[in-house]
């Protein structure tokens, strides 16, 4: 079986056995590989690298070539053609993250969500102690280069999953290392480093 990494694990976790999964900004399919060998999914993915596509289609996946941004998911695929809509740590780097997860939850009954936490405490006290944007290891980039446009926290997202009218039904908070620990169930905003978000809209 492929192997992958911690998140993929805990995501695989949440996938139902025979389930139809999109999997956005799927890379060269690993997620989905191991979904289809693990649980018998059927599923696709979308991905803007052409090199990853390819790598993705050597796999025996269906995979579409196409860059998130331009929000094109509904003209691919119909609503609720999917049981779950993965996104992972591509949440920060998209123009519009509020208008992709409308699109995720039209073609999907749930959408499963990974990005790292701009309120965890290093990066609190980076911005206070030194006056500089914040670099750790979940967010590694100088401000200059950085791919993400959108950092925010678990609170911000959790916000905005209200204003939305979605209900989160599960959420994972783990550090770097995808471990979690007591202080961050008790603290999450403060102490998680990585979030793993399943969000559907409220019956």
């Amino acid at each position: 079986m492929t192997q992958i990494s911690p998140e993929f694990k805990l995501i695989a976790d949440w996938i139902t056995p025979n389930s139809r999964v999109l999997d956005l900004g799927c890379g060269d399919g690993q997620l989905l590989k191991y979904l289809i060998d693990k649980h018998q999914i059927s599923g696709y993915g979308m991905e803007i690298d052409p090199e990853k596509n390819v790598q993705a289609l050597q796999k025996g996946l269906n995979v579409i070539q196409s860059d998130l941004n331009s929000r094109d998911i509904s003209q691919y695929f119909d609503n609720d053609s999917f049981d779950f809509v993965i996104m992972t740590q591509a949440l920060q780097v998209v123009r519009r993250p509020d208008l992709l997860i409308d699109e995720m939850l039209s073609v999907g009954k749930q959408g499963i969500i990974t990005f790292p936490n701009f309120g965890h405490w290093r990066m609190r006290m980076q911005l206070m102690l030194k006056g500089r944007m914040p670099e750790t290891e979940t967010l590694p980039y100088h401000w200059y280069d950085t791919p993400n446009i959108h950092l925010c926290t678990f609170n911000d997202f959790e916000n905005l999953c209200e204003e939305k009218g979605l209900e989160v039904v599960s959420r994972t908070v783990v550090n770097a290392q995808h471990k979690s620990s007591l202080g961050m169930r008790l603290l999450p905003n403060l102490l998680g480093e990585v979030a793993l978000y399943r969000v559907q809209k409220k019956l």
